[in-house]
């Protein structure tokens, strides 16, 4: 399943926030129920769980009823997001905002503050999602979001890839930086593949979700980019982890080479790569193109896979303030995310619902699912993006020194990524 661009191309706004108070009780006061629109994700398996969880929603509410369409193309999901808060005529409900864009819809005054707007607002998000809610939680300690689906990266590998380099196929060692760059030796010498890793190589920010955040929150125990208001990519974990894809580039296992298909999946499926970082979704992308093995992300010293942390891809359900029947915006929300409707989701697009008793609800479909009974496990240690603001400019000051010191080797690595860890600093004392 190909994932949709989490591109954040947007200047935010210096828009006042709306309803975004921290105390008090929640403000009932205009919620009224009606009909709503919503719009989900362009993919073919999602496409038929939200016309499937819309037909079963309208069936039972004849004067609230949901109206589906699939966000508009453009460059990317957020892009079209941003310009429908500015001319305010989003629709209710957007089944696909990524975290990374929750900062500047909120700048923008875009999306609904859950939990001071609807009194089982806190409730229902975190009886659901446990202690994981407290991840998207904006710095105002309130939810903007509801947290909806995750997907964990973990390294997929091309067992006739491997085998072509005198690899194990069924056990490769894959589990330190040190394993991966020896395993791409042998690869490039073989001639089994063109390349080792390809992830995508364009200068757009959010191309660090695919190559060096999942590594660095596997090394470093689940840092975020930026913890406790400073940047912490330039510390020891960090610079490893640099350092690691920097020879990936050096040696020429990496290309800096936007890809010309699928940027995404298109070098692992099309054979192009023999590793591919990807979560659950990449399966419907490779089945039937690649035998594919999956083992977690490897990191400087090798840790457990039990206690190996990775990045989530979480996308997640904005209630936004055009929204006029916002009552039903939310009780159908919270009717999509049900116990029926979160295993149907699972099963239909596998990808997990971000709730604390997915074994319980999804246990038999597991165990029928040896691929997703493998992510199944990462589920609990995954980590998104922090929610801060400038986090576009943040990013954008990582990926710049990312390309100048990683891609192209230019410069001391330590020094330009102390000198960018520096500007996020000053961009996080000005949010």
């Amino acid at each position: 399943m190909k994932r949709l661009a989490a591109t954040v191309a947007l200047a935010a706004l210096a828009v006042p926030l709306a309803a975004c108070a921290s105390s008090g009780a929640p403000d009932s006061t205009e919620l009224t129920s009606g009909p709503i629109s919503i719009w989900y994700s362009t993919n073919e398996q999602e496409i038929a769980w939200a016309e499937a969880v819309v037909d079963a929603w309208n069936a039972d509410h004849p004067d609230e009823q949901v109206t589906a369409e699939a966000i508009p193309s453009g460059k990317s999901s957020e892009d079209a997001i941003g310009a429908a808060i500015t001319a305010g005529n989003t629709p209710c409900l957007v089944y696909n905002t990524a975290p990374a864009a929750v900062p500047a819809f909120q700048k923008q005054g875009g999306l609904v503050n859950i939990s001071q707007t609807f009194e089982d607002g806190e409730s229902f998000i975190t009886e659901r999602s446990g202690e994981a809610a407290d991840g998207f939680r904006s710095p105002d300690g309130d939810l903007y979001q509801v947290p909806w689906k995750a997907n964990p990266f973990m390294l997929y590998y091309n067992k006739d890839v491997f085998e072509a380099a005198g690899l194990d196929p069924e056990n490769p060692d894959l589990a330190t930086y040190d394993d991966v760059l020896a395993a791409a030796e042998a690869i490039k010498k073989s001639g089994a593949a063109d390349f080792v890793l390809y992830p995508p190589a364009s200068s757009d920010y959010t191309n660090a979700l695919f190559d060096f955040y999942p590594f660095f929150l596997a090394n470093s125990g689940g840092t975020q980019l930026v913890t406790d208001g400073k940047a912490s990519f330039a510390s020891e974990e960090g610079l490893e982890t640099l350092e690691f894809w920097k020879a990936l580039y050096a040696e020429g296992y990496s290309s800096a080479e936007p890809y010309s298909g699928d940027a995404w999946a298109g070098p692992f499926a099309d054979g192009v790569a023999a590793l591919g970082i990807a979560g659950p979704w990449g399966a419907g992308a490779f089945d039937g193109k690649v035998d594919y093995g999956i083992v977690p992300l490897p990191t400087a010293d090798g840790t457990p896979a039990a206690d190996t942390y990775t990045f989530g891809d979480s996308k997640n359900v904005g209630l936004y303030t055009s929204c006029e029947n916002k009552q039903t915006a939310w009780d159908f929300a919270k009717f999509s995310m049900d116990a029926d409707n979160d295993l149907a989701l699972l099963e239909t697009t596998g990808q997990f619902p971000i709730r604390g008793d997915v074994d319980e609800i999804a246990g038999e479909f597991l165990a029928t699912s040896p691929v997703l009974s493998t992510f199944a496990e990462s589920v609990p240690l995954t980590v998104d993006v922090p929610n801060i603001a400038n986090a576009t400019e943040i990013w954008q000051t990582f990926r710049d020194a990312w390309g100048q010191a990683v891609q192209a080797g230019d410069g001391d690595l330590e020094e330009t990524f102390k000198t960018a860890a520096d500007e996020v600093d000053t961009l996080i004392s000005q949010g």
